[in-house]
């Protein structure tokens, strides 16, 4: 059995109003979408014509903003003054296309403008007191913030001291105190009622721009899409508007620089969509600001160098470059530093790049299921990295009471980054422990996933996949439909990837003999788990295109296996494969291997009988039990099983003396070694068992248990290495030694165990 990691939620069967079928017929959209439009909560006539069709007038008046009006008319006296304006951003995505918005917007009303984008090693998030003093002494006269600012206090404080107004645009958490800021312009602001609380950084300030413009600057559309993408905001309501238009008009943008994006990206500006930012150019901004100086990537948003747009996309490109493989190289570390039963991943490594840990630690989050805190140990002792969390835990809220461990923090529901003493790490984690014990949370089932329903092969279609493009743009809060297929086996399954990271497979179903592709990234190690019989899988569909020819095909989000799963690492070859954890039992009946005992040690189990075994299982949350060798019984496999009530069975199964293959020796094998012991009074079997071996043409193993049965007999005495003769020895039958009779027994289980295909393994094991 495979638990998946997510909590899978189904939903109820929609019951549709004859209403809501004539809109949707209207529309000439299918019944498939009509209810997954019902499982959204779009229902209404106003909520179906603004989902389907977001138009600019969509759009909420930015003077509903609280203090917009005072900002503004700040903005409109500084232009007109002359004064110096700073836009301070950030050095993410979103804080890059939010100040490129913020700049571009000030300039057209003729400012006098300068961009700081904040370096994440040496000025750290958000405003910065010696950055700020330095831009006030430079001759700065008002700063306007994007992408933070609210939990600005003392550089804030400071520039009011020196006369200079700060106007902060943030999206963030808002704190308990809010800065003595000119003016807050936040979509949460607690005076505030606007309507849409859930902008991006540059939503904000694309509404600043529509406000300061008194129009929908359309120029600036494509930016906000970008940053609202790359910031993975809601993309309902306001933001699917900006998206949805957005999109549109990067197709046709006249920012050089975002051109020679795409073509670094090796991709299509014609065919952008939500995916191509997510994947090919969000990650391209992020990495600038993730590995060094974020602001390359305003001048390459702004310029109107074509050579200058095409070195810096370049750049940037090489960078991305850098951070995929930090990010390969640390996953791969921290993975292993995970420990299995903890609700919460709290790992911590020297020498990391903590530019690249929030993606690392979305990594572990996405492969476990879990909240995960990634950490860099640094020289001084202090770490500092970054925490991604699931819906059912608000990580800012957990972690904002624990605030005097930290030397800095921040962050909102999903995402903080922190820093604080490597001796608070242990506290640290035994009260994240604490509060959930307090708030009653339970994070070892995973977060929960919607499934908008149950499909088989014969409904994957290209038209039907096509068909959910209406959907689209797709992300948080309204995902990619997701839905659940059984399938009964696969027909292709391997690895691939540079370190076979990932997993390719084609599946079948009870509903046709065609196979459906099926692409799983990051699921390469789990390639075990698809080799049974069943197994069910949730994933999105998407078209996959090869050679001009287009085929349907599944992503893997999450997949379970119910029943008893038998995992086979038998022989030389697959045994290289077994990479037990800490949550299999290895179990040995008798000596193994050197090779076996050198490799888990201490960590074997060696079966002493039911009681001691229940010890054992009782003290440790085990999950699976791995059989290392064949007992003399292969009933007691199924004894052992029956107590631990474990469903995943590995078998590794050695058979250290090779009982099957080398048997138990014929009479005429017996006869010839006691003809050798009788011609030669002394035997040195310590220093030429091998030479002894070769004279009587037997494997040396086998020549070992033979001299043990004769010994069992008293046929020979051992001494000092030495075999001799018993000349007085009384006549017995080899049948009667105990040795004799076990070895017969054991060639019986070898020979079921060993030889035995899986299915019928299995099939006995289950009956």
């Amino acid at each position: 059995m495979h638990q998946a990691k997510n909590q899978w939620k189904f939903p109820e069967s929609p019951v549709l109003t004859d209403e809501f079928r004539k809109l949707i017929q209207e529309r000439g959209l299918s019944e498939a979408i009509a209810k997954l439009l019902w499982q959204r909560n779009i229902r209404e006539p106003e909520a179906l014509e603004l989902f389907l069709n977001p138009q600019l007038t969509d759009l909420y008046d930015p003077f509903l903003f609280y203090d917009m009006d005072k900002v503004v008319v700040r903005l409109q006296q500084a232009i007109a003054d002359g004064e110096r304006i700073l836009v301070y951003g950030d050095y993410d995505a979103d804080g890059i296309t939010s100040s490129t918005v913020m700049k571009e917007a000030l300039e057209l009303m003729g400012a006098d403008v300068t961009v700081y984008l904040p370096n994440r090693f040496t000025d750290g998030y958000g405003p910065n007191l010696d950055v700020y003093r330095q831009q006030i002494e430079s001759g700065i006269q008002l700063i306007v913030t994007v992408d933070n600012g609210v939990s600005g206090h003392a550089a804030i404080d400071f520039a009011n001291s020196q006369g200079v107004d700060v106007i902060v645009t943030d999206h963030h958490e808002l704190p308990a105190e809010l800065p003595n800021a000119y003016g807050i312009i936040h979509p949460r602001h607690p005076k505030g009622q606007y309507p849409f609380g859930d902008l991006a950084g540059v939503g904000v300030a694309f509404k600043v721009a529509c406000a300061l413009l008194d129009e929908v600057p359309l120029e600036f559309m494509d930016l906000a899409a970008i940053g609202t993408i790359a910031d993975m905001v809601s993309l309902t309501d306001e933001n699917r508007v900006m998206v949805s238009i957005g999109l549109q008009m990067i197709k046709q943008t006249e920012r050089i620089g975002l051109q020679e994006l795409f073509r670094a990206a090796q991709s299509k500006i014609t065919d952008v969509d939500e995916t191509m930012i997510g994947f090919a150019i969000s990650p391209r901004l992020n990495a600038v600001g993730r590995l060094g100086d974020p602001n390359p990537a305003v001048t390459l948003l702004t310029t109107f160098d074509e050579e200058e747009a095409r070195q810096l996309a370049g750049s940037l490109n090489t960078i991305n470059e850098e951070r995929k493989a930090l990010v390969a190289a640390i996953t791969e570390e921290a993975m292993g530093m995970l420990d299995p039963n903890s609700p919460i991943h709290l790992v911590a490594g020297r020498n990391w790049h903590e530019g690249v840990l929030g993606i690392v630690a979305g990594r572990i989050l996405r492969s476990t299921g879990k909240p995960a805190i990634v950490l860099t140990i640094k020289e001084d002792g202090i770490c500092k990295g970054s925490g991604r969390s699931i819906e059912a835990l608000n990580l800012y809220q957990m972690l904002d009471g624990m605030r005097d461990l930290f030397t800095s923090f921040g962050g909102h529901h999903a995402a903080v980054g922190l820093s604080l003493p490597q001796e608070n790490l242990a506290e640290l984690k035994q009260r994240m422990g604490d509060y959930l014990d307090e708030q009653k949370l339970d994070l070892t089932t995973g977060e929960e996933l919607l499934i908008d329903g149950e499909v088989k092969v014969t409904d994957i279609t290209l038209p039907f996949i096509e068909s959910l493009a209406v959907l689209a743009p797709f992300g948080t809060d309204n995902p990619l439909p997701r839905f659940a297929l059984k399938a009964t086996g696969t027909t292709v399954l391997r690895q691939i990837g540079a370190n076979q990271q990932h997993l390719k497979m084609a599946v079948v179903d009870d509903s046709s003999a065609d196979a459906l592709d099926v692409i799983g990234f990051d699921f390469g190690s789990e390639i075990e788990e698809f080799k049974g019989e069943a197994f069910t899988l949730v994933g999105e569909f998407t078209i996959n295109e090869w050679n001009g020819v287009k085929k349907p095909q599944m992503q893997l989000v999450d997949f379970q296996v119910t029943g008893l799963q038998l995992f086979d690492f038998r022989g030389k070859k697959n045994v290289r494969l077994f990479n037990p954890t800490k949550a299999t039992l290895l179990l040995a009946f008798n000596r193994l291997s050197r090779s076996l005992d050198s490799q888990f040690g201490e960590s074997i189990y060696r079966y002493r009988g039911a009681e001691q075994l229940q010890q054992t299982l009782t003290a440790d949350n085990y999950q699976e039990i791995a059989f290392l060798d064949c007992p003399e019984d292969p009933t007691l496999i199924k004894e052992v099983l029956q107590q631990a009530q474990i469903n995943r069975v590995m078998f590794v199964l050695e058979a250290h003396d090779d009982a099957y293959l080398d048997g138990i020796g014929t009479r005429e094998q017996y006869a010839r070694l006691f003809k050798l012991i009788a011609a030669q009074p002394r035997l040195d079997i310590r220093n030429k068992l091998p030479e002894i071996a070769g004279y009587l043409h037997l494997p040396p193993k086998l020549l070992i248990f033979m001299i043990q049965v004769f010994f069992d007999l008293k046929f020979v005495t051992i001494s000092d290495g030495v075999l001799q003769r018993e000349p007085t020895a009384e006549k017995k039958a080899l049948e009667s030694s105990k040795l004799y009779a076990s070895r017969l027994k054991k060639i019986k289980s070898e020979e079921f165990l060993l030889l035995s295909d899986p299915g019928t393994l299995k099939a006995w094991l289950m009956s």
